[in-house]
């Protein structure tokens, strides 16, 4: 979330960096009346659930950034309550992103998830999902699986790995790259949400 009296003006700026590997978008836009600071807003994610905040530690000293672990959804959410108490969801615009932009997008989940998988692989028992749980894949629920271990699954009486049972239910060949967690739910959710989910608290 950024505030600016330009917003592409701002949003240009921000992509001048060569140091993001995915350039920011403007998801929505909501025009106020009274100039606002980040520091504003930043205080009232903050007091919602100071957990979203990013932080890190660099050489022993911590770093609290201007970032959230936030969906844009969850963003919009945020203003569209703040724009509804004050009565001016006239001002609140979703802005439709581009088939190039979807794309993108799509690939930074997939690079994002790939990311963890490297640095903590998935496993069920993180997750809280115990052997014998139903999981469903995402693109056609008709489709069910049991978790037969910690790492593995059964379907159609066949042991394998998240990642063999995505390949085959999305047809593609053994060289097809996908991060198996992000095609499967388990109540709802998608593995991958869940581990973040998890992961951040």
């Amino acid at each position: 979330m950024v505030y600016a009296g330009n917003v592409e003006q701002r949003v240009n700026q921000l992509n001048r960096s060569e140091c993001t590997p995915f350039g920011f978008r403007i998801f929505a836009t909501y025009e106020v009346n009274v100039r606002l600071t980040d520091m504003k807003i930043h205080s009232i994610i903050d007091k919602l659930n100071p957990d979203l905040r990013s932080r890190e530690n660099i050489n022993g000293k911590k770093r609290v950034r201007e970032f959230y672990a936030m969906s844009a959804e969850d963003s919009y959410g945020l203003f569209e309550a703040m724009a509804e108490i004050h009565g001016t969801q006239d001002k609140l615009k979703k802005i439709g992103q581009s088939d190039i932009e979807k794309a993108e997008e799509s690939l930074a989940k997939t690079v994002k998830i790939e990311a963890q998988e490297k640095a903590s692989p998935f496993t069920f028992k993180k997750c809280n999902i115990p052997v014998g749980s139903k999981i469903t894949f995402a693109r056609d629920e008709s489709k069910v699986a049991i978790v037969a271990d910690d790492k593995k699954v059964e379907y159609n009486g066949e042991i394998m790995s998240l990642t063999a049972l995505a390949k085959m239910l999305l047809k593609l060949g053994k060289d097809g790259h996908v991060a198996g967690p992000r095609y499967f739910k388990y109540n709802g959710e998608l593995l991958s949400d869940l581990r973040d989910r998890l992961e951040i608290k």
